[in-house]
């Protein structure tokens, strides 16, 4: 099972085929990789093709026997869907593409998701990078949610979904484009070195209180 899992496959309710999903940094996709996906679900019978909640495009209803050949036709690596780790990170169109954008969300996202998919952490971690105030990356309910706003990156922590949903706590504002992906490290390595057992950064900070968690930055350092 653990070798399914490291290829990015997994188990559906029929406990018989099993999903892959391949990693599409910021939700951009070529319309190459989108035939191949395409071609790749004819092939081997995909029951479904789901887009989901992640950005990803996800292969369902596949044989174990044919998930080895439909990677390597796909020429794509899996997203990290599952483990304890950070997942893809939700990016918005931001002003890249959005009229409605303040900050650069795709580019911002595209270096968070070079720095942090995949790494190994206490628990899961989740990002969200949304242009503006829309939040349509839910930044909000992301473990770190970055905000655009005109006058820099407001962001969040402690975010989650779940059946005790948690809304992220307001860490800074008014963070530069340049030093934003300096707090999101700091951030990280606090919960790396910190968190007991399987915690999320929320129940990290409720533990030991936001005030205290706050504290260990130097939040004007980071600020236009």
């Amino acid at each position: 099972m653990k070798d399914l899992l490291d290829k990015g496959a997994v188990l559906q309710r029929d406990m018989k085929t099993y999903a892959i999903a391949p990693h599409v940094p910021a939700g951009i996709i070529s319309s190459d990789q989108l035939r191949k996906l395409a071609d790749v679900a004819d092939k081997y019978n995909a029951q479904a093709i789901k887009i989901t909640a992640a950005q990803r495009i996800a292969l369902v209803g596949l044989d174990e026997k044919d998930i080895d050949s439909a990677w390597q036709d796909l020429g794509m690596k899996p997203g990290a869907a599952i483990g304890l780790c950070v997942r893809s990170i939700k990016t918005c169109p931001g002003t890249t593409f959005c009229k409605r954008g303040f900050r650069n969300s795709v580019d911002i996202g595209l270096k968070l998701d070079d720095r942090y998919h995949g790494m190994d952490l206490p628990n899961k971690l989740k990002m969200g990078v949304s242009g503006c105030p829309n939040s349509c990356a839910n930044n909000h309910t992301r473990d770190i949610g970055l905000m655009g706003t005109p006058k820099g990156w407001t962001v969040f922590v402690g975010g989650k979904g779940g059946t005790v949903p948690r809304i992220g706590d307001r860490l800074a504002m008014g963070v530069s484009d340049e030093k934003v992906l300096d707090l999101v490290d700091d951030i990280v390595k606090l919960y790396a070195s910190n968190a007991t057992g399987k915690e999320r950064l929320g129940a990290y900070i409720d533990r030991i209180g936001f005030e205290e968690f706050s504290s260990n930055f130097d939040l004007n350092k980071y600020k236009n």
